[in-house]
């Protein structure tokens, strides 16, 4: 009997991870502002369950969608009847997903015999975890971890304060010499977990409301800046809901607090994927930042030092001039209390993966990224106001 609750226990285990078998990805070229609205009409197809990677807001820029198995015929029949190109990115998105666990499974079995973390591998948010309090032993003379909050689902949330003299490098220690850096690695920790053991694709939240079916906002619509604005949803059930209210998730609220009662952070950098973009405000209005000229070159000057590595090319500009305007955003709140150096990454790649980046990526993506960022970090550590 304990054994045949087992298996049950198991299998009940395996049948609640949603899977993708069958799905794609295609990748759509608008040439106009007719099809950009087509594009938007079909969003608006909720019965499809489109998921829309990227937004349909310009034709210069290609939309990424994923489609369920079930509205492939529908949506295919929908583009070509309409004139409107596209390809096919992810064949199978099911094999991608089987693929990255296989590699992560693999992976795992190699650092519980060695005992070493591999920084070229994706890990469950325990794994990352211990690496950070492993950093922490390691290099305690000058990094320290505080905890900021506690997630929805009560997990909780770590930042990792580097003070002081580095030794290394001379531009980072003249830095530290100066200035904290503060460096939270998970914000959405129940996300992270739930994408890890239910839904892959998962980008909100984990937070309950009476008032819906659907679970969960997305946490860069939360921010009090432009909230609820255009870009941003008001349907629980979509990815790009703003939620009941500002800083109603107390993943985003405990960030905004701790950034509230600091009271001296003179820069913010929120990283995310995908895209290649290097961002700054504002994305809830479509009007320039009051820095606009010093944030632009800043901007430019990061992305060609991240690009002398490896040859990435990444585009600069403000959200709603870049990309589609965006309402709630983080940096648009951090730029309005004063943080004059609000930048937002937008890393690897530009559609061919997706959500979806290899490994083999990660160590060539981090590597690159740290050139952009050391480049911003010197020009506030040059630049005081």
């Amino acid at each position: 009997m304990k054994l045949l609750l087992l298996l049950v226990a198991l299998v009940a285990g395996v049948l609640c991870e949603e899977t993708f078998i069958g799905e794609q990805v295609l990748r759509i070229k608008a040439r106009n502002g007719d099809q950009i609205h087509q594009l938007q009409d079909l969003q608006s197809l909720g019965h499809l369950q489109l998921d829309f990677w990227t937004e349909p807001s310009n034709p210069d820029i290609p939309v990424d969608i994923r489609v369920p198995f079930e509205s492939l015929q529908s949506v295919k029949i929908y583009l070509e009847s309409n004139d409107i190109d596209y390809s096919i990115m992810i064949e199978d998105l099911q094999e991608v997903i089987n693929a990255e666990k296989q590699e992560m499974e693999i992976n795992m079995k190699k650092e519980r015999n060695s005992g070493a973390f591999n920084y070229g591998a994706y890990h469950t948010l325990d794994n990352l975890f211990h690496a950070i309090d492993a950093i922490v032993l390691d290099y305690k003379s000058i990094v320290s971890k505080q905890q900021i909050g506690l997630s929805y689902e009560g997990r909780p949330l770590y930042v990792l304060k580097l003070a002081h003299d580095y030794g290394r490098d001379s531009s980072v220690t003249s830095l530290l010499n100066t200035h904290d850096i503060f460096l939270l690695v998970v914000t959405n920790p129940d996300g992270y977990v739930y994408s890890h053991t239910n839904n892959r694709m998962w980008r909100k939240t984990r937070s309950i409301t009476s008032s819906s079916r659907c679970v969960g906002v997305d946490p860069n619509r939360n921010w009090n800046a432009g909230f609820g604005g255009p870009g941003a949803s008001s349907d629980p059930c979509s990815d790009s809901y703003f939620g009941p209210r500002a800083e109603s998730e107390v993943e985003v609220k405990s960030i905004a607090n701790f950034i509230r009662g600091h009271g001296k952070i003179k820069g913010f950098i929120s990283i995310h994927s995908y895209s290649q973009l290097l961002l700054f405000p504002y994305g809830y209005k479509c009007s320039n930042p009051a820095h606009f000229t010093e944030l632009n070159r800043v901007g430019k000057s990061a992305a060609s030092a991240l690009s002398s590595l490896y040859g990435t090319q990444y585009k600069v500009g403000t959200i709603c001039s870049t990309i589609y305007q965006a309402s709630g955003g983080s940096i648009d709140w951090t730029y309005d209390i004063g943080i004059k150096y609000s930048f937002a990454f937008e890393l690897r790649d530009t559609g061919r993966y997706g959500f979806l980046l290899p490994a083999n990526q990660i160590l060539p993506t981090a590597q690159e990224t740290w050139l952009g960022l050391q480049n911003i970090l010197e020009h506030i550590r040059d630049n005081p106001y």
